[in-house]
This record gives C-alpha cells, structure tokens and sequence, in this order.
C-alpha cells in the first residue's frame, strides 16, 4: 500500500495492479483458511459430535422413527472429515478473509477511512459469528418440522454427504445474511447511500429480505424463512439508525458559513 502510494499518490492502481493486489489477497485469505481447516482436522471429533448433535437428538426423542445417518461408500467417511474441516477453516478464519475482502474493495485508505474499516471489521466479524450461532441454535427446531414430514412407517436413512451439507450451508447463510446491515452502514459512511434513501425504501426493502432469505435458507418452509427474516429486518432498521448518528457526526465536523467567513477574515 505505501509503494502505490509513493507512486502514485491519487491512489490509482491499474488493472495489472488490481489482479495481483486480488492475487495477493486471495492467496492470504487461502493461507488463512487452511491454516483453519488444519485446526478442524484436529478437532473434527468435537466438531462431528456438534454438528451431529441436532440430528441424535431428535432421533432420541423419536425412538419409534427410523432414522439414522449412512456413509454411503468407503471414502465417505474421509471426504467428510475433508469437508468438516474446510467449514471449520472458513470460520476460525472470518477475521483474515473479511479484512482482505474489505482492503481489496477500499484501496488506500485515509486515515478517517482506516478507522472505518477497522470499525467495519469490528462489526463484521461478530455479526457473521452470531448469525452463524443463530443458524445452530434453531437447527433443531428446523430439523424436527423437516422430519415431521415423513409418514408413518416410513425411513429415513440419511447419507451423512447430505445431511452436513444442509447443515453447514444452513449456517453460512445465516451468518453471511447477517452481514447486509455493516455493508449498509459502510456505504453510508462513505457517501454512497444516504439514510433517507433507507427509510425511502423499507417497504422493498423489508420484502426483499424475505425473498431473499426464502432463497437463502436450504428449505422450503416458511419457518426457517421467518427464524432469517425477522433478525435481518431489526438488522436493517438497526443500519438505518446507525447511519443517521453517522451524517449527524458528518454534519457537526462540517464548518458553517460563519467559520469560513472568520477564517478568510483572519487570512486577511
């Protein structure tokens, strides 16, 4: 950053410049994860047992279902450890790979812009992991109104492929949906997306939530859709208010007629 700068003090970067400023990124997000995946692979008992937790414990309540999960084949097992330990690495990396994507989109920063974005990575990453714990704290409740959908007699011999699948898709779009309100917010704070425009456009605003969210959750009822909405809609007003203290600090740093005229007077 501070080579460009020398360079090129407007901060203007080529598109050379910008594919190997992505590369670099990419990569240290890469480095990040895996070293993440690393710690999965480590802990992928406790991790198995967690995820699978939702699952058991619907199965012990309903002891006259059949329901069990199945490694399909003789690497099943294996390609899911693979897996588990990929989505653990994706997750004790949030922080490096958020900074990284936030640094890509925002090059050369000023000073003010910097502690904006440290304040957007403050956020950010809390937002993301709590989204994520809202995902497995209603999973069960997901899992029992999906499971009562099987008839009376009936199986429900699972692949464990597929099952983890709809379980970690299941959290990672819970805990990305939970990042609209900073992406929001950070717009605001650097002047692309005022808060009037906001409140304009909270009725669009509010059903495009949902429509998203339908799109977002991994299941097609209505409930899972709610437990995502609801939270991203208080997100969104939240956005809203945080924005309005935003312009309001804008306004107050901003010197008045007054101010200016003093100073030319003073420079005279």
């Amino acid at each position: 950053m501070a080579f460009r700068r020398a360079r090129n003090p407007e901060g203007r970067m080529s598109l050379g410049d910008h594919l190997r400023e992505l590369r670099r990124r990419f990569l240290i997000s890469a480095v990040a994860v895996l070293i993440g995946a690393v710690v999965g692979w480590v802990t992928y008992p406790r991790v198995y047992a967690a995820l699978a937790a939702p699952f058991n414990d619907y199965k012990t309540s309903h002891p006259h279902s059949v329901i069990s999960l199945n490694f399909g084949n003789a690497t099943a097992a294996f390609s899911q450890q693979v897996s588990i330990s990929i989505f653990v690495g994706v997750l004790v990396s949030s922080p490096v790979w958020m900074f990284q994507l936030w640094a890509f989109i925002v090059p050369g920063l000023t000073r003010k812009e910097r502690r904006i974005s440290l304040a957007f990575i403050a956020a950010i990453v809390p937002l993301f992991l709590a989204g994520c714990g809202l995902a497995y704290v209603v999973l069960p409740k997901v899992l029992a109104v999906l499971y009562g959908f099987t008839p009376p007699g009936a199986s429900n011999i699972q692949q464990v492929a597929d099952y983890f699948s709809f379980v970690t898709r299941f959290i990672l779009a819970f805990g990305c949906s939970f990042l609209m309100p900073v992406f929001l917010v950070a717009l605001n704070a650097i002047g692309l997306l005022p808060s009037a425009a906001m409140v304009r456009v909270w009725r669009p605003a509010v059903f495009g939530i949902f429509v998203l969210s339908a799109i977002a959750t991994p299941t097609p009822d209505a409930f899972t859709m709610f437990l995502l909405a609801v939270p991203l809609v208080a997100l969104y007003f939240a956005a809203i208010g945080v924005s309005k203290l935003i312009e309001r600090s804008r306004a107050s740093d901003r010197p008045t007629w007054a101010d200016v005229a003093d100073d030319e007077a003073s420079n005279l």
